[in-house]
């Protein structure tokens, strides 16, 4: 009897200690793995206009083309797309819509046409982009347009929420949405994008954070912090607003950086 006892204390002892240990190691939690940093230099610049409230930008064939919005408070604002003169940073108009109707937003050049989204009118412009004459206008079930840029198959919208939508060229139907996580967290407030090699490249509203997003699995990959190149066009306009205007010219292999009334286009290569 007294030996069983023995042999039940023991028992008892030892599934004491694997539970402890089960327990110990159950509580044991791993540090997020942090994501990479993008390091970048600046290789020039050229002026931009600082009455331009930018809403889009890229490049074709060398040329940057950008789109504005017009806040009702900032009366000299327009809703207009077209190409940049880089000898004064002005927009050589080529389409504008009604700002008593309309806020312009992100554009994106696919198939011979220019697409121009509305921030809360959900309604996406179409011109044709030889004419600039406006040949479509399609409707989109988000509640609101920020961002666009496309993969030469897709026109890719960002909303302001942490999910990007695609959607078809050709009658601007909805092809599917992916979700952009951090480290397993959503990433809310995506603004201007842009497409190079299978990774879109976005802005963060309100922000100086630039995102680098898989688009095969939605997460966010790489980041870099622009608060210098803000800062540095704070001093030249006080009177700027955050960072919105993200484009890649393959011919240099470096991609264009300004923002809402910035006095510049940076030109960077990230390292």
């Amino acid at each position: 009897m007294f030996r069983n006892i023995i042999g039940i204390l023991a028992v008892s002892v030892w599934v004491f200690a694997c539970d402890k240990k089960s327990t110990e190691t159950t509580e044991t939690t791993e540090e997020p793995a942090s994501t990479a940093t993008l390091n970048y230099s600046i290789v020039g610049s050229y002026p931009h206009d600082i009455q331009s409230f930018t809403e889009g930008l890229y490049i074709d064939n060398g040329q940057i083309f950008e789109s504005t919005g017009s806040p009702e408070e900032l009366t000299y604002t327009l809703s207009h797309l077209g190409p940049v003169d880089t000898t004064t940073g002005k927009i050589i108009p080529k389409a504008a819509i009604d700002r008593n109707k309309y806020f312009g937003e992100g554009i994106a050049k696919l198939d011979g046409k220019i697409f121009q989204l509305t921030y809360k009118a959900q309604k996406c412009f179409v011109y044709d982009a030889k004419t600039y004459k406006q040949i479509a206008e399609y409707p989109y079930a988000n509640a609101e347009g920020w961002g666009m840029t496309h993969d030469s198959t897709h026109l890719i919208m960002s909303d302001g929420t942490s999910k990007l939508t695609y959607f078809s060229p050709k009658d601007f139907s909805k092809i599917k949405e992916i979700n952009v996580r951090e480290n397993g967290y959503a990433i809310d407030k995506i603004n201007e994008l842009e497409y190079v090699g299978g990774y879109i490249y976005a802005n963060i509203w309100t922000t100086n954070q630039i995102v680098k997003i898989d688009t095969n699995t939605g997460n966010v990959v790489a980041k870099v912090d622009m608060g210098p190149l803000f800062l540095e066009a704070q001093k030249l306009n006080p009177g700027l607003m955050e960072m919105n205007g993200i484009a890649y010219n393959p011919a240099k292999g470096e991609f264009l950086i300004t923002g809402k009334l910035w006095p510049k286009i940076y030109r960077i290569k990230f390292l």
